[in-house]
Formats: structure tokens, C-alpha cells, sequence
């Protein structure tokens, strides 16, 4: 059936909306974005955030997204050839709040090497200074190095950290559920200031931690922050499935798309949710220009840019924090022993697009430095929309993490170029519905009381 036919298949269903958010990465996502030469470096970091977060919301993007480390990637420290994280999320966050009206404002802190009510405290005052536009990206630390940034000699193995992030999530949850709908009085002539019956301890006490509460931030008007996971493994999924609002994958094609969005929304029976709780979103490169060679002979530039050892050393960090400096980058990726301490998910696709598309190290390199693992789509914006269109229709995606190459030409080509297009099929808003980040994303009000209070 074609994209058309689709279309016209699925036109009664006009309730469903395409979600879209602006992965924001330095420069762009290429990893010689910042060699460009549209790239201007003499603009500074908060300038260059905040005009990509202004173009995004005049898209009428869901949300700007940031993702982050707590170190300094070995690669960086090897080559000096590549920028290592420039900022830290919830700092420019509130400042991107604080310049725009309504895109939600997503930031990636790690479960790992952070403790809960810092977490908690942190993104609930973000959510309350920007009226409800906060999400927290609950990720496990997958560099290995943070670990000696935080008094570590060796870095926290892979199920263990699924373990913590579980129960850190627990006390975060309880926490934003400290104070209940209607706790905060404010009566200036009874000087009672909040309801004692509505607010609650939580007295916590589990393996990795004992908190007591309450949380010293009162709700959000959307009550308390939207929460992401971005893992693919077994044990993020589930953890997506029992208690995440929105999940982010990377995911290299359709077929394997399709096959975990499935995967993930069969999860959520288990738990007593529907379909509608859990918007799945995989990540897409983007490089659009108004004819298919033009788009071709940007990303060739891009890729003519890449030095061989910034391109093994981000392949290897992708791959689970492997050396990979020996390598004939004209041979086929050798076999590689399971990561302990990368990414599980990452590690397992790259090896499998190596294998079946029979790519040399240095053509996966090329792909791993555009796209890191995600779907990528370089070409006019018809085609473009069509792509997005019918992963949408066709059980893959409820939405997309929008990654452009080149941060500040890429976000203004697709807002002008397609957007405009996936709005005139209906299939994406035209204006906000709402103010917060969980009426962009459809999602009820939180019940403050469904945490454990003592």
C-alpha cells in the first residue's frame, strides 16, 4: 500500500498528532558539524541554543532536547580534533525557558553517579519556573569514565545500573508526589501558607537508598515532570513500560522500528497501561535541501571532514568503550565480546548493521558519525515528510527526535521546508493546544497521591 493510499486509509483518525523534538548536539549531530563552514563558532553556545530552541517552537516542536555526560569522552582528551559537552542541560534549560512561551524543555541526567532528590529537586523547580514544560531523560551511565569523576575506580556494571535507575525512579516519583493537588493555601488572612494534610514524607528506605522527603519544590501546573527513557535494552524497555511517559530509541530502519514499537507497547499490559501512555519516539538524522543531490553533496562535505581518529574513537565509545585505534579502518568490524559497561542496545545494533549491510569500519564510522545508530534521511522534504508519515501510520513511531547535521541551518530548513507539509496532511498541529509539555504529549494529569506517604 502507498504513501497515499495510507494517508487516506488513516484520514477518520485525526486525533492522532505527530510528535517532534529538537535533539540539540553542539553544532549539529555530524561529528565535524562544527567544521563546516556555515557553522559559526564565534557565536556562543547560549546564543546558538536559544535561536534553535526560538526556531523549534515557531515549528511548534514538542519539546528541545538535550542529552549529556559527566566526562570528558576519552576521545576528546586523545585528539583534541572533537568538542566534548558543552554545557549542562537544566542550566541552559532555564534559560531557554525563560526566552520562549511553550516548547517543553527535556534534559538527560543519569541515574548512576546523581542521588534522587537532587534530581527531583532540580527538574521540579525547572518545571515550576517554566509553567510546566519540564522532562526528565532518565538515562544509566554508558562512559565508562565518569565513574573516576565520582570517587569510583570502576564503572557500575550494566544490570546493576537498571537495578539503581529502578529505584531511583521510585524515590523521584514519590518525591514530586510529596505535595497534593490543592496543598498549596497561600491565605493571607488566616497565614496559613499550605494544607499539613496535603503535604507528606516519604520515609524511604531500599537498597541503594533512604530518603525521607518531603521534596522543598511545590507542583508545576502539569503537576510534576513528564519522565523519558532513552534505553533499548530488556531492562529499559520494561523500565519505559512500567513507569516512562515517552521513550527515545535509536533504531536504523522500518523493520526493526516497527518490531520495537511493538515490542514496547505489548510491555505496557503488564502494567496496567494502554498504548496512548507511552509515546515511543526513535531519533532521525536530518539533512534536507530542496533536490536530492543537494542534500547528497552536503552530507559529502560533512563526511569529507571527519578525522580517522575522532571516527574510531566515537565509534568505539558507541560500540561499549572499546580501542579500537588498531583497527584497518578498510576491513569489516571484528567480533566483539558484550559490553559490560557501554550501551547494550548500541553495541548490538551497530554490530548488526555492520554485518548485514557488510560495511568497512570506516563506512560504519561515516554512519556512526551523522547519525550515531539512528535512521537517517538526507533528501528533499518531500521525501522527508513521506518517510516520517509513514512510520507514524505504520506502528514504528508515535514521533521523532529531529537530529539536524547542521544545528543552525538544519532546524530553520526543516521548520520552513517540511513541517509545513506534514501540516497540510493533518498529521501535525498547526498551533499548541496547550501551555505544559504533558498537554503537548496528551497525557493526563498525575495523580499526587499515588505515592507511598507516611
Amino acid at each position: 500500500m502507498g504513501i497515499q493510499e495510507k494517508r487516506n486509509q488513516h484520514n477518520t483518525n485525526r486525533q492522532r498528532q505527530l510528535h517532534l523534538n529538537l535533539f540539540v548536539d553542539g553544532f549539529g549531530h555530524h561529528v565535524a558539524s562544527w567544521r563546516h563552514p556555515q557553522s559559526q563558532l564565534h557565536i556562543s553556545a547560549f546564543e546558538r541554543y536559544i535561536n534553535a530552541a526560538q526556531h523549534a517552537e515557531r515549528g511548534k516542536f514538542d519539546a528541545i532536547f538535550f542529552a549529556d555526560s559527566l566526562a570528558v569522552d576519552p576521545n576528546v582528551v586523545k585528539s583534541g580534533k572533537t568538542r566534548g559537552h558543552e554545557v549542562e542541560p537544566l542550566t541552559i534549560l532555564s534559560a531557554i525557558g525563560a526566552r520562549t512561551s511553550y516548547i517543553g524543555l527535556i534534559g538527560t541526567a543519569t541515574t548512576t553517579y546523581n542521588e534522587p532528590y537532587h534530581i527531583a529537586r532540580k527538574f521540579a523547580s525547572l518545571d515550576l519556573i517554566s509553567n510546566g514544560r519540564a522532562g526528565w531523560n532518565l538515562v544509566t551511565t554508558d562512559l565508562a569514565t565518569e565513574a573516576k569523576n565520582f570517587n569510583a575506580e570502576e564503572h557500575v556494571q550494566h544490570k546493576d545500573r537498571y537495578v539503581r535507575a529502578e529505584e531511583f525512579l521510585q524515590v523521584v516519583n514519590g518525591l514530586w508526589k510529596s505535595w497534593d493537588s490543592g496543598a498549596v493555601l497561600k491565605n493571607k488572612q488566616t497565614g496559613q501558607f499550605f494544607d499539613l494534610q496535603k503535604l507528606h514524607s516519604l520515609k524511604h528506605r531500599g537498597q541503594y537508598f533512604s530518603v525521607d522527603g518531603p521534596l522543598n519544590v511545590t507542583p508545576s501546573p502539569q503537576g510534576h515532570p513528564i519522565v523519558v527513557q532513552a534505553g533499548s535494552s530488556e531492562r529499559g524497555r520494561n523500565l519505559a513500560a512500567q513507569s516512562a511517559d515517552v521513550i527515545f530509541t535509536a533504531q536504523p530502519d522500518f523493520k526493526s522500528a516497527q518490531a520495537f514499537y511493538k515490542d514496547v507497547k505489548q510491555r505496557l499490559k503488564k502494567y496496567g497501561r494502554t498504548a496512548d501512555q507511552l509515546s515511543v519516539l526513535p531519533g532521525v538524522y536530518v539533512v534536507v535541501a530542496k533536490t536530492q543531490q543537494e542534500a547528497l553533496d552536503q552530507q559529502k562535505i560533512l563526511d569529507d571532514l571527519i578525522d580517522e581518529e575522532v571516527g574510531l574513537g566515537l565509534l568505539g565509545r558507541m560500540l561499549g568503550n572499546f580501542d579500537l585505534s588498531q583497527l584497518d579502518v578498510n576491513a569489516p568490524l571484528p567480533t566483539l565480546k558484550k559490553t559490560q559497561t557501554g550501551q547494550q542496545s548500541r553495541q548490538e545494533l551497530l554490530s548488526k548493521l555492520s554485518e548485514e549491510q557488510q560495511l568497512t569500519v570506516k563506512q560504519l564510522y561515516q554512519r556512526v558519525a551523522s547519525g550515531r545508530g539512528h535512521f537517517s534521511l538526507i533528501g528533499t522534504p518531500e521525501y522527508i515528510a513521506d518517510q516520517l508519515e509513514y512510520w507514524f501510520h505504520n506502528q514504528a513511531a508515535d514521533g521523532f527526535n529531529i537530529m539536524p547535521a547542521l544545528l543552525e541551518t538544519g532546524i530553520n530548513d526543516f521548520v520552513d521546508l517540511v513541517v509545513p507539509i506534514l501540516q497540510q496532511r493533518q498529521i501535525f498541529r498547526t498551533t499548541y493546544q496547550g501551555t505544559t509539555l504533558r498537554s503537548h504529549f496528551n497525557l493526563n494529569a498525575p495523580n499526587m497521591k499515588e505515592a507511598t506517604h507516611v
